[in-house]
């Protein structure tokens, strides 16, 4: 297994924390809302993409399979810069990356509004994709830190508010196309606000310098069987995350026939219960234990994918739609819990292995489902998205890493 999260090797070259013992516990609070605050920047920038694919899919004439083919830009490159995301992050530092990737992501953002032949989207997206990698790194990097400071848990809640910002995203794409601006007028807007988060949050950011924690292993070994089906639960799980992302706004479109700016009700109904399971889901995985949560979230997951084929309307897919969101909320956060508890990897190789097999799920799944749906029909594609719902209830009953959950 290639070794692509770098985050989990990120340590601080000093112990940051002496220069903050004798803060405030108001400033130490100001430090997790500006970070919590670049959480929903990059939220919000990634969902002000998402809804407006239906808009830019009309716009450029593509089919289903067009899309898909160019929506691989992002993955690509995601890919291309993760082997050097993390030196980028130790040689400038997590705080400078983040100040700069954010602003490119906003600015490749915005240069999808251009787009007005396939290439031009086909590159924005490859950029976009590539800041993204890189914001996404430097901005988990200063959640770690900041999770330090406080001596207990609260990545959670980085984690649910990039997750309200999807939902909030969505919601300007609504009111944005019910004004009738354009893409690029909406992208400009988001850009004017990452710049102002930066202006007048950077200062608060943590300001250490990274090393990584260096050891000799071989770029390839044989991963520990349980994580590599924790890896595959998670994989089916964000290939569905996906494709809410990705197609949800096309399907209301195309398959819907949603009025107006209606199309991105899918998606909004789908974020918001993904951004209220994930801040409750800690007491509900402990009052029902791992394993059930998880089964159900499978079966969740397969029952709204399966309503929205059988009853494509607006009602019943908006129902759907939020039943698929809130059965994705705890399933990675979870899978990611278990991973770092196992007794014979260290949690750091652990996680690699976890989520580099899951989040190919999340880069892998928008791009097949078009070309499922120029073969056959986007129904059709949904319907075997669904599938993985169920296996990963399946998985999870016959999975020894959660027979004691």
């Amino acid at each position: 297994m290639i070794d692509f999260n770098f985050i989990t090797r990120f340590r601080a070259k000093d112990d940051f924390r002496k220069g903050y013992q004798h803060a405030k516990l108001s400033y130490l609070n100001r430090i997790r809302r500006t970070v919590t605050l670049f959480y929903f920047a990059m939220g919000l920038t990634f969902a002000s993409w998402a809804s407006r694919i239906p808009d830019i899919k009309a716009t450029l004439g593509l089919s289903d399979g067009a899309l898909g083919t160019i929506l691989f830009s992002i993955p690509l490159g995601q890919l291309l810069i993760m082997p050097f995301s993390g030196k980028l992050v130790t040689r400038f530092s997590s705080y400078r990356m983040l100040i700069i990737s954010l602003l490119l992501y906003a600015v490749a953002l915005a240069s999808l509004g251009f787009a007005s032949v396939r290439w031009q989207l086909a590159l924005g997206l490859f950029f976009f994709g590539m800041a993204g990698n890189v914001c996404n790194i430097a901005v988990n990097t200063q959640g770690v830190y900041t999770e330090m400071l406080f001596r207990r848990t609260i990545m959670g809640s980085f984690h649910g508010m990039w997750s309200f910002a999807g939902f909030t995203g969505a919601l300007v794409g609504l009111g944005m196309m019910a004004i009738k601006l354009t893409p690029l007028e909406h992208f400009y807007i988001i850009l004017a606000m990452v710049v102002l988060v930066v202006a007048f949050g950077y200062k608060f950011l943590i300001k250490t310098q990274e090393v990584i924690r260096t050891k000799k292993k071989k770029i390839f070994s044989k991963p520990d069987a349980a994580l590599l089906w924790l890896g595959v639960i998670g994989f089916c799980c964000m290939a569905s995350e996906g494709v809410m992302f990705d197609w949800s706004g096309v399907y209301f479109k195309d398959i819907v026939k949603a009025p107006g700016p209606l199309v991105v009700l899918g998606y909004t109904s789908f974020m918001i219960m993904m951004a209220g399971g994930r801040f409750l889901g800690d007491k509900v995985v402990h009052r029902f234990g791992r394993k059930k949560v998880l089964q159900i979230s499978g079966l969740v997951i397969s029952s709204g994918l399966f309503l929205s084929v059988l009853l494509p309307y607006i009602i019943p897919c908006t129902i759907a739609f939020m039943m698929v969101g809130l059965g994705v909320s705890t399933i990675v956060p979870t899978v990611y819990s278990i991973a770092g508890k196992n007794k014979t990897v260290p949690p750091g190789e652990a996680l690699t292995i976890v989520s580099s097999v899951s989040f190919f799920g999340f880069l892998m799944g928008p791009p097949v489902i078009g070309y499922i749906a120029e073969a056959f029909s986007l129904r059709l594609s949904f319907a075997l998205i669904g599938i993985f719902g169920i296996f990963i209830a399946i998985m999870v009953s016959k999975l020894n890493a959660f027979r004691t959950m």
